[in-house]
């Protein structure tokens, strides 16, 4: 489960600028105006049809043709709030156990799946629930349903002690892997001060000491008493209707019997006697304030209201808080408002990222008048309406999936499961578009004015932390005796008919008038136009002596034009329902909007300011620098962060550009010495047309975008010379060692591990990552399977190579307890060493991924974003545009000895060079034995390291 709260980072500092004149190339013409709101909703619609077996199995149907896929999302009646007091951490236990193989099904159950092509695969838990989905080709849908059906009704067989001690150990991991976080011990505060004897009232994950004390029957009880059929709902949402689903679905699930049902817990909405609040020390680069309220869950006719009230307040781009915290007063340089919605209960959190130097009492005071006065006045009218198209665009453009996390099947089986009717987010989406400022106004001021928890995470020393540390071995469950292997009931998996290669959508080609190369692909499933201009730029382009530069000027570019300030320009994206957005890549500099096609002509209109108009105004460059240099200090608190900056300079060596990946953020001494005139300089030599090309998904025909695009693109001109990369130094990796960084009391360590390869980044690498994929890729991977599966030392680890333009470095990333940091490194290197060597590619290992991997296309290319995606990776590897048109046979004609032979001459086990971030005085002791030099450096030294490179 991922928490609510959002933590200060260089990705996620809200950015925010105004405008003065500045770089004016043209006159913005005025935006044109929004479809009204009430003509998206109609666009909204997932019909469906249902039906219940005997056995008390809900099942809703929902048909999409538009690809050969089916989604299976099963949703079952509890989570952690059906936990009684001693047993936390249940529901998500068992998430991972119904992973790990049936009675019928033995062994992981991503390996059968795999076999098919599933995509979207995995499983979550909530307060409220658990769910597992996957979307699978339609030939394969009869063996979804059969592995789902026996993971519902022949499972305890398949559970045994050494089964429960290593996914408990996982799920320890995963705990050990969020603690490690920045603010990461928040979310265990808020729920035990706000919710404290609530069935809510404790994180879903659980606690160390119930998840040891868990034996054998106690899991199996857990199953029993609540994993039945009539505690569940199967949504099957693609190709297929419920004529063809009933039979199927009667077959696998129907001899199952019904189980307990579980029972609703009580839940009432706690108000504290009074307003509380409560201190806590991290390491944080910034002061952190969270106010809190418990309000009711999403049934109540208060949660659509609350959940307007939230945005106005600090949800939308344009938010009361945004506007007066961030934009105006500048007294933060991150906010965010909203509810944690759940099915009986919410939580209302606001929350304020200090700007350093400011006094956290002082934002704390201006929040609370911030809220009082939209509490004592309401949002306008205005304010409603764009919120109602942000949510219902996002509805739009998160439906054309039918599976997954957030798509069609999600939306079905939320609706049923907590509210008894499966088009009950039509009817939210409606009672947003409908509700009114008053009626906003009246739940504000009746929840909000109650009293509130506030919590204070301040830079210092965290506190002592049991709950982190590793569990003696004198307390863990005793293992059992080795089960023999379940013998199962229903046969052999269904045979699976064959499943036809991908049709990808047809490629076109044109150009504006300008010389800017536009690349089409027309997808009808939603009326969403995404539009991505990419600039041969990148963080190559970073200058050497001013890393940073570019994360500055991208910040800047949608925050002020020469005729619009940051909130004019956040307001009219909000009424436009379309999102701009700014980004790099090694090689790339993105800028791209996105919007419902009836707002397309104004959603233009804006991104053509944006892109040609940039004001770069002297107060907001300010603002931003300071949001950026806090974010950069965010990084240097985050474990992912600190090994991002050190690997690079370790792998490409002085004065490649591949070095600048290691910047992050910036460089902070450089960033506070850049001039307008440095950002300007940047902007005019690489966001310019010369630079450009166009990428484009759409329902709408190419002509009309084409149109639409020269009218704002079509008389753009580059001014001054154009940037140049200059690849005149080759990678040079440094010798193998260990860079130890110290992040002291860190619960988990962060192993990143990378090596330069040889390989020609502009060659087809296919086999190489096709390799990969048993070593390296996925879950089913070796190393994955020896660190997590095996070990259960690890949440999840992966290997694989950096596929760049100009050089390509292969790096293994791994999140270890920190008492066995040494022992993983070993066990990666054995796992690598053995590949490269005696324990190549297997013949079933061979089959799995070409099967997975050919089988898995249609559902991988679901969305209009993925197949953006693949058309600028096609174009940036120079691939033709059908090239996944003919992909498959490439695939079918690989051999064992080739996928070998492409590992072996790509890696070397003994080239590797590490970076280790954790507790240097638990570590450090393992990483001795390894007979690898071991330098320790502290965190706060990581900051200049890329810059002295780079500059090189």
């Amino acid at each position: 489960m991922k928490s609510f709260l959002m933590y200060c980072s260089a990705a996620t500092i809200a950015l925010a600028a105004a405008s003065t004149p500045a770089v004016a190339q043209q006159v913005a013409a005025p935006t044109a105006k929004p479809v009204p709101v009430a003509e998206l909703v109609k666009r909204v619609d997932v019909p469906y049809e249902e039906f219940t077996l005997k056995n008390g199995l809900r099942v809703i149907v929902h048909t999409d043709r538009k690809a050969p896929i089916v989604a299976v999302s099963t949703w079952y009646d509890v989570g952690s709030k059906h936990e009684p007091n001693g047993k936390t951490g249940f529901a998500h236990l068992f998430e991972h156990l119904m992973f790990n193989g049936s009675e019928n099904a033995p062994g992981d159950f991503f390996e059968p799946l795999k076999q098919v092509g599933a995509t979207d695969f995995n499983g979550t838990t909530s307060f409220d629930r658990t769910n597992y989905f996957e979307t699978v080709p339609r030939p394969a849908l009869g063996r979804a349903l059969f592995l789902e059906s026996d993971r519902m009704g022949y499972l305890l067989g398949a559970i045994t002690q050494d089964v429960l001690d290593e996914q408990r150990g996982v799920v320890q991991n995963e705990k050990r892997q969020g603690d490690n976080q920045p603010y990461g011990l928040v979310y265990y505060k808020l729920l035990e001060e706000l919710l404290a004897g609530s069935p809510y009232g404790h994180n879903v994950i659980g606690s160390m000491a119930d998840l040891d004390a868990a034996s054998l029957d106690d899991v199996k009880n857990w199953f029993r008493s609540h994993y039945g059929p009539n505690n569940a709902v199967l949504v099957l949402a693609g190709d297929v209707d419920a004529k063809e689903a009933r039979p199927l679905v009667e077959k696998y699930f129907g001899a199952i019997p019904a189980g307990p049902k579980s029972v609703l817990p009580k839940v009432e909405v706690p108000t504290l006697p009074q307003s509380k609040t409560v201190v806590m020390k991290d390491r944080v680069a910034a002061t952190m304030v969270l106010r809190s309220w418990a309000v009711p869950g999403l049934n109540d006719p208060d949660s659509v209201p609350l959940d307007v009230f939230g945005d106005v307040l600090g949800g939308l781009a344009s938010s009361r808080l945004d506007n007066a915290l961030v934009r105006k007063e500048k007294l933060a340089v991150q906010v965010s408002a909203g509810i944690q919605s759940m099915a009986q209960l919410g939580m209302f959190q606001v929350q304020a990222i200090v700007k350093p130097g400011v006094d956290a009492n002082l934002v704390a005071k201006r929040l609370d008048e911030i809220v009082a006065d939209l509490i004592k006045n309401g949002p306008t009218a205005d304010e409603v309406q764009r919120v109602a198209t942000t949510a219902v665009s996002g509805r739009i453009s998160g439906l054309e999936s039918v599976g997954g996390f957030g798509g069609k099947a999600v939306a079905l089986a939320s609706g049923e499961l907590y509210s008894n009717d499966p088009g009950f987010f039509k009817k939210q989406l409606e009672e947003t578009a409908r509700v009114t400022p008053a009626q906003v106004r009246a739940a504000g001021q009746k929840w909000l004015s109650r009293p509130s928890l506030t919590i204070m995470v301040e830079p210092g020393q965290r506190e002592a932390y049991q709950e982190a540390q590793a569990v003696p071995a004198a307390v863990k469950p005793a293992e059992g005796t080795k089960a023999e292997p379940f013998k199962g009931t229903r046969g052999a998996l269904p045979d699976v008919a064959q499943i036809g290669d991908l049709d990808f959508p047809d490629v076109s080609r044109s150009k504006l008038s300008n010389g800017v190369e536009i690349i089409y692909a027309n997808r009808t499933a939603v009326p969403v136009t995404q539009v991505v201009m990419s600039f041969d730029a990148g963080v190559v382009a970073d200058p050497a002596n001013k890393l940073g530069t570019q994360n500055l000027v991208l910040s800047l570019l949608d925050e002020g034009t020469t005729t619009k300030d940051s909130i004019a320009i956040a307001e009219a994206r909000e009424r436009l329902g379309a999102s701009i957005n700014t980004g790099s890549s090694s090689d790339r500099t993105y800028l791209s909007v996105a919007a419902p096609s009836p707002n397309l002509p104004g959603a233009l209109d804006l991104f053509a300011d944006v892109v040609r108009n940039p004001a770069f105004a002297p107060d907001e460059i300010e603002r931003l620098r300071t949001s950026q240099l806090t974010g950069i200090a965010a990084e240097l608190t985050n474990p992912q962060g600190l090994a991002n900056r050190v690997l690079p300079p370790l792998i490409y060596g002085p004065g490649n550009p591949y070095v600048k990946l290691g910047a992050g953020g910036g460089d902070p001494v450089a960033v506070k010495a850049l001039t307008r005139d440095d950002l300007l300089a940047f902007y005019r030599a690489w966001i310019r047309p010369d630079k450009a090309k166009i990428f484009v998904v759409s329902d709408r025909p190419l002509a009309e975008v084409k149109a639409a695009l020269e009218a704002r693109f079509g008389n753009w001109k580059g001014e001054g010379a154009a940037g140049v990369k200059a690849f005149t130094v080759a990678p040079k990796q440094v010798a193998p060692k260990i860079v130890l960084v110290d992040r002291p009391d860190s619960p988990q360590s962060l192993i990143l591990a990378g090596q330069m390869t040889q390989l020609d980044p502009s060659s087809e690498l296919l086999t190489q990552v096709t390799a990969n994929q048993v070593l390296g890729a996925g879950f089913l991977s070796r190393i994955n399977m020896e660190l997590r599966e095996n070990k259960h030392w690890s949440y999840g680890a992966r290997g694989g190579y950096d596929w760049l333009e100009k050089a390509v470095p292969y790096t293994i990333g791994a999140p270890v307890q920190a008492d066995k940091t040494g022992e993983s490194i070993k066990a990666i290197q054995q796992q690598v060493g053995d590949f490269l060597s005696t324990k190549g590619v297997t013949d079933a290992e061979l089959t799995r991924e070409i099967n997975g991997t050919t089988r898995e296309l249609a559902g991988r290319f679901e969305t209009s974003g993925a197949v953006l995606s693949a058309m600028q990776q096609n174009d940036l590897r120079k691939r033709p545009d059908n090239f996944y048109d003919t992909v498959t046979q490439k695939y079918r004609s690989m051999t064992v000895a080739q996928l070998d032979a492409a590992a072996r001459a790509a890696l070397d086990t003994k080239k590797f060079v590490w970076v280790v971030v954790g507790d240097a005085k638990t570590v450090k002791p393992q990483l001795d034995s390894l007979g690898l030099p071991v330098e320790v450096v502290p965190a706060a030294s990581v900051a200049g390291s890329t810059a002295t490179a780079a500059s090189k």
